[in-house]
């Protein structure tokens, strides 16, 4: 039997200073033993440049379910042409602490603090987003057109 993970906030605060290094602006630890494992368990650390591109899961066992942590985010969800049809400012000790995203449901999320941090939840095995998931209106990421859809995406909180 192996000992506990405890998440406290010297945790949090390293996951985010990786974060601030990666050239994505955000990082991933995984409590899941790997990639084919049934249940995805994870941190995922957000800086304020980060941007994650719109996108969905196809797959009807894809549901997506965060909780925020530390600090804040404003998510978002579409409908097939772009247009927002969700959008709420989810914290940490705030009103909405978190969301569950149906499959098929356009998505994204901009950090709305430095050294956000949520935890994620869904089901396994890991599925890299498909060509078809990516929201074909939305550009991709690590693009200046990107970087300028962030900021109109920040905007709207």
């Amino acid at each position: 039997m192996t000992d506990p993970r405890f998440i406290d906030q010297d945790l949090l605060a390293d996951l985010s200073t990786q974060a601030q290094a990666s050239a994505r602006k955000r990082k991933n630890l995984n409590f899941h033993p790997g990639d084919e494992a049934p249940c995805h368990r994870l941190l995922n650390a957000l800086e304020m440049d980060s941007y994650i591109q719109p996108h969905r899961h196809l797959h009807p066992d894809k549901a997506e379910t965060l909780l925020v942590v530390r600090g804040k985010l404003g998510a978002l969800c579409f409908d097939e042409q772009g247009r927002i049809t969700h959008k709420a400012v989810i914290a940490a000790g705030g009103q909405q602490i978190g969301m569950d995203t149906p499959a098929g449901v356009f998505h994204s999320f901009v950090a709305l603090e430095p050294g956000s941090v949520i935890f994620e939840a869904k089901a396994g095995p890991y599925q890299p987003v498909g060509p078809d998931e990516r929201a074909p209106w939305a550009p991709a990421e690590q693009t200046p057109e990107g970087q300028a859809y962030l900021a109109w995406m920040r905007a709207q909180f």
